[in-house]
């Protein structure tokens, strides 16, 4: 294949990327919004939408190896395939937190909410901004904004610490109140896990441009 086919071949898959991605974020979104207004029905569409992403992320790896196998890419082109396959797997991952969330959301029924959600939808926010920069870092190949995007996961973490202390005060003071409790507790739980999911696409990034294999974390500096 002629080096322009194959550049193109490239950009192409950075695309697909980009539409997996955009489909997690939006399911992540989603999936929050349905279970504040206590929308069923747009928790189930979710669920079966989840198969569509599935369903994305073995085509891009069909064609990830296709291109590897037939073309023998090497250096950085091998880097930048190896990193499409590992970041659409965390993409698959990220759309099943929300799914997971989704599932919550039906088991909880039409019982209504123990309290107004402020700090779940903030998390989900946060991820989704995370993780649509992440992408942004990957396209165009940024290590700066890559190693900076996993010092805002304390931030998620953060709420996610006080999502846990504030359904504990409403325990003690209600017992009866800690099944959902606990399913919101685990709906936070999946936003914290999607948000570390972030900080290994941005790792991948940084393999991508660099060829270093590092683990970024908050507490990364970049030096």
């Amino acid at each position: 294949m002629p080096r322009q086919a194959f550049d193109r071949e490239l950009e192409r898959l950075q695309g697909d990327v980009l539409a997996l991605g955009s489909m997690a974020e939006k399911a992540l979104l989603e999936s929050v919004a349905a279970l504040k207004r206590r929308d069923l029905e747009v928790s189930q569409r979710l669920i079966t939408r989840d198969r569509i992403v599935n369903e994305k992320r073995f085509a891009i790896e069909a064609d990830c190896i296709s291109l590897i196998a037939t073309q023998q890419p090497m250096a950085k082109d091998l880097r930048i395939l190896a990193a499409v396959l590992e970041i659409v797997t965390e993409l698959e991952r990220i759309a099943d937190y929300a799914k997971g969330i989704a599932k919550i959301n039906l088991m909880m029924g039409f019982e209504p909410l123990i309290k107004p959600l402020v700090d779940i939808p903030r998390m989900a926010e946060k991820a989704q901004d995370m993780l649509h920069r992440a992408l942004d870092a990957f396209v165009r190949q940024d290590v700066a904004l890559a190693r900076a995007i996993p010092q805002e996961d304390d931030e998620v973490d953060g709420l996610y610490n006080q999502v846990y202390r504030e359904l504990m005060t409403y325990i003690i003071a209600d017992p009866s109140i800690i099944q959902q409790a606990n399913y919101l507790l685990w709906v936070a739980h999946n936003l914290e896990r999607a948000a570390d999911r972030v900080s290994n696409i941005c790792e991948r990034v940084v393999f991508t441009v660099t060829g270093e294999m590092l683990e970024l974390d908050s507490d990364d500096t970049g030096v």
